[in-house]
């Protein structure tokens, strides 16, 4: 946890105050840091196609101010993760006219960040914010594949009209590069059928064997991996501050090892955690949000 007294000052900021920065951790803000970064956070508050029950444009600023309860320190990695340099940015501005003008604005800004070599982390914000990074990541992987962890299977071609709702996002993304879904418990019909015969790698949810499905998912990835997780992968019962929750889902434990099996042989080139609704589940989901994203970066960088 990182005290007031601890923050170092700014250039602009009297020396004797302490300062209180309004990003990931209370680490310092891009352009204040004293260390180069390795890993850039960017909040996109947007939430415009949501379905079912709108607020994923709160979760950025919850799951950053929850974060300020962290501690630095994290016990299975035996180190403090924020050493490798965390900066966050100001949050991308929605634009609510167009899907695909909202993508082509993260997608800027993750090229930029991933040409300095950063990992680029987004914090949503709705799914469908996932193409503009993958769009990003693609001209710098041609063999990317795609790590896709909901609760959902989010393959329909259109959904209320749209090709591009978070409805459609997984069949978006599959269309570019190689997609591994986990923990899917909600699919239409029809998406089962295009599942089925594109023999796409889908690993539903519940599931006993987790070990098998671990090693089925680390065997399917290409070597350069962006992870998208979609909070509502995870149970209910330990988030429920989400649009469209589904029971049965993954607990804390199983997403983590996931992740952590992925890190050991892939290189994570870059993630989203995406669809927290803040307003819909307890203040400890934000927490929760927080720390699997201090995770995922701990991960990544090991």
């Amino acid at each position: 946890m990182r005290h007031i007294d601890e923050v170092q000052s700014g250039s602009n900021w009297p020396d004797a105050v302490p300062r209180v920065w309004e990003t990931f951790l209370d680490t310092p803000t891009l352009g204040g840091a004293s260390v180069d970064p390795a890993v850039v956070l960017v909040p996109v508050p947007y939430d415009s196609t949501t379905s079912f029950k709108p607020g994923a444009r709160d979760g950025p600023r919850a799951l950053i101010n929850a974060s300020k309860h962290l501690e630095d320190y994290d016990l299975e990695l035996e180190r403090d993760i924020s050493r490798v340099g965390i900066a966050t940015t100001t949050a991308i501005e929605p634009d609510v006219d167009s899907p695909v003008q909202m993508f082509s604005r993260v997608q800027k800004v993750v090229e930029h960040f991933a040409s300095q070599d950063k990992l680029v982390g987004l914090l949503g914000g709705e799914h469908s914010i996932t193409i503009g990074a993958v769009n990003a990541q693609i001209s710098r992987y041609p063999e990317l594949s795609i790590l896709y962890l909901d609760a959902h299977a989010d393959m329909r071609n259109e959904y209320m009209g749209s090709r591009w709702s978070h409805a459609c996002v997984a069949r978006r993304l599959s269309e570019q590069a190689s997609l591994v879904e986990v923990g899917v418990r909600s699919i239409s019909e029809s998406e089962k059928h295009y599942v089925d015969a594109q023999q796409l790698p889908v690993a539903y949810w519940p599931n006993t064997d987790l070990p098998s499905v671990v090693s089925e998912v680390v065997g399917k990835l290409s070597h350069d991996v962006y992870i998208s997780i979609d909070l509502d992968v995870l149970d209910p019962s330990i988030m429920a501050a989400v649009g469209t929750p589904e029971p049965g889902g993954m607990l804390w434990d199983e997403v983590t090892n996931l992740l952590k099996q992925v890190s050991l042989n892939k290189n994570i080139v870059g993630f989203d955690v995406v669809e927290l609704s803040p307003h819909e589940g307890p203040e400890a989901c934000s927490f929760t949000a927080a720390k699997l994203v201090y995770k995922l970066i701990g991960y990544a960088t090991s």
